[in-house]
């Protein structure tokens, strides 16, 4: 390859990567917007831009009210609990309506609770209701390729939770007991959020799916309808004939992109997820 092509080929790959690293992810100032719309993709991993982004366009007095548009499996249970409580104190200050998409399911449900209306498509997959906590175990492969672990610990679990090795049982008692207590306050929140009764929650809250159109009929959202719609409602609640929409700036890391992908194979994390 000539030296000239190697020079052009990196120039670009070092745009790329200043772009990624301070340009992508900056955010400049909201102005003239009547209604945020703040989207939540993918697996929950981290709040902080979430969070991040609903406290601007609740601070900001341009934006007279916040949309979800939320189309997600779920995540990691204090990510989606962080953004929960984003939610819940901007809708304190302007309206949120939550707008589902394809899949608005276990944390992505969680999150929208606080809403002020939830509005699903009638194919929408949400509920999930539940907790699930997993990671692989590689005991046997180590085995067949003479790998082993000195494990030196303070006391009896320390390395509870180790892909190299089963639980006991008494470990397993010990992390079910940690996935009832978020399950229980999953239920709770929805409950108080939904004025549904815990016992009919609990009855639905098995980790089961509903369509937008079962979750209607059961009270866990409040109207069928396309994000279209959604922003019809948010301009009505505001007395806006015609919303203009904001979004937020779009962030890209290098961090995002290779390294919580590998971490989340290997760390035990309690998830609100629907596999």
């Amino acid at each position: 390859m000539q030296t000239k092509h190697i020079v052009a080929i990196a120039v670009v790959i070092a745009v790329i990567i200043v772009g990624v690293m301070i340009g992508i992810g900056m955010r400049g100032p909201i102005s003239g917007g009547s209604v945020g719309v703040v989207e939540i993709d993918n697996i929950i991993y981290t709040p902080k831009y979430i969070v991040s982004d609903l406290n601007d366009f609740g601070d900001d007095p341009s934006i007279k009210a916040i949309i979800l548009r939320i189309n997600s499996p779920g995540g990691v249970v204090a990510a989606s609990q962080e953004i929960y409580d984003a939610v819940k104190r901007q809708q304190e200050k302007k309206p949120v309506i939550a707008s589902m998409e394809s899949v608005a399911a276990s944390g992505a449900y969680y999150i929208a609770l606080p809403s002020d209306i939830i509005v699903a498509n009638p194919g929408t997959v949400t509920g999930s209701i539940g907790v699930i906590m997993e990671w692989p175990v590689l005991e046997k492969l180590l085995q067949k390729l003479g790998i082993e672990f000195e494990v030196i610990k303070s006391r009896e679990h320390k390395d509870m939770g180790s892909s190299h090795r089963r639980l006991n049982e008494k470990e397993r008692k010990l992390m079910q007991d940690v996935v009832t207590d978020v399950h229980e306050q999953f239920v709770r929140v929805t409950s108080e959020h939904r004025n549904i009764p815990i016992d009919s929650v609990i009855k639905y809250a098995d980790g089961r799916v509903f369509t937008g159109n079962q979750a209607k009929a059961l009270g866990f959202v409040d109207t069928l309808g396309s994000f279209d719609f959604a922003v019809e409602l948010a301009g009505n609640l505001v007395n806006i004939e015609e919303p203009h929409l904001v979004y937020p700036a779009r962030r890209l890391s290098l961090v995002d992109l290779f390294v919580k992908p590998m971490e989340q194979l290997t760390i035990p994390k309690l998830y609100f997820l629907w596999r």
